[in-house]
């Protein structure tokens, strides 16, 4: 007889990785309120990054964002216009270069929203028939490791470094020669979470033979069933030194998280083999607090420490003259975002 599944329901209760982000920053608001006290300012924040739309926390341009980082960290890219048909993104993939499989996200989106792995033109055309809005065609980057690193700097020189080092193990499994893959996904609570998309991609009922690796899910996200394992011990002075050598050309961008692949970590030390993928804002999140071994009084004292940074630097940059997004503007943004989620 098989062993007894949990209700999906009693795995999210009882485990914070899985909580609605809301839900989650819910008892750090009142921490919030004293971090604009000080920094004099509702919407302080929003001075973290001066080069980037209300310091990235909703809407910004993902394709702005690239454009602003050195080409040899990055994959090629191409930004395509919202209800570009088949015709006009193939021809734009055949003169950028860019062959299946290739990665095709929305310009402005977030948490692994309509990210895919297109690997043939079925696949491309459907993904096309779908979006309604602009979108990137990213070149695929078959590197194993891939990171998210919160970095942050102040302004004129004055210290930088890093707060977060996640590294991202995505969804897979391996065959044991006589189990379906439905088996073995129900096997595991994260691959549960699952499996009703990847019907759409698998044949529940194959079996992979002994010792057969599976890759499930290509996109490092945490809602596509990524596990993020804390990579913090691999902070040090020479790592702060890379991702300075990074962001140095980045103008107007003091806090954020790098989500990249790079080949070894070897390669991520000497900062060689580095691919960024996206660069996100203020809002960017310490994913190593989503560790399973990290206890949620942990991932609360990290996530606050995280906060205090990002006040400083934003507090750094309002000395400097940078203004705050006043708050009927941020207000109109959040309820644009969060409205839909909240109705």
């Amino acid at each position: 007889m098989g062993k007894k599944l949990k209700p999906l329901f009693f795995v999210k209760l009882f485990n914070y990785e899985y909580w609605p982000y809301l839900l989650f920053f819910l008892p750090l608001v009142p921490y919030w309120f004293l971090l604009a006290i000080r920094a004099k300012s509702l919407t302080f924040f929003t001075s973290a990054n001066p080069g980037i739309e209300h310091g990235g926390i909703f809407g910004e341009s993902k394709m702005e964002i690239l454009d602003m980082i050195d080409k040899k960290y990055l994959p090629t890219s191409v930004l395509f216009e919202k209800s570009s048909n088949l015709k006009t993104v193939k021809a734009t993939l055949a003169k950028s270069m860019l062959t299946f499989p290739v990665i095709f996200k929305p310009d402005v989106g977030e948490r692994g929203n309509e990210v895919e792995k297109i690997d043939d033109t079925p696949m491309l055309e459907a993904y096309l028939s779908r979006i309604d809005e602009a979108f990137i065609a990213q070149e695929y980057v078959d590197f194993e490791l891939e990171l998210g690193v919160l970095y942050y700097k102040f302004p004129n020189a004055a210290g930088s470094g890093i707060t977060s080092i996640v590294v991202k193990e995505f969804l897979s499994v391996v065959g044991d020669g006589t189990s379906t893959l439905l088996t073995l996904l129900e096997q595991n609570d994260r691959a549960r979470f699952q499996i009703e998309s990847l019907r759409a991609k698998f044949s529940m009922e194959q079996v992979l033979e002994k010792g057969a690796f599976l890759n499930l899910e290509p996109i490092g996200n945490h809602c596509r069933g990524t596990k993020f394992l804390s990579g913090m011990h691999l902070i040090n002075d020479d790592l702060v030194k890379v991702f300075d050598d990074v962001s140095q050309d980045i103008k107007g961008f003091n806090f954020g998280r790098f989500d990249l692949k790079v080949k070894s970590i070897e390669d991520l030390m000497s900062g060689e083999n580095i691919k960024i993928l996206e660069l996100n804002g203020v809002t960017s999140e310490p994913g190593h607090i989503y560790d399973p071994k990290w206890t949620l009084l942990k991932a609360y004292r990290d996530t606050a420490a995280n906060m205090k940074v990002m006040m400083q630097v934003s507090v750094a940059n309002m000395k400097l003259g940078v203004k705050p997004t006043p708050p009927a503007v941020i207000r109109k943004l959040l309820w644009k975002h969060l409205g839909p989620n909240l109705k």
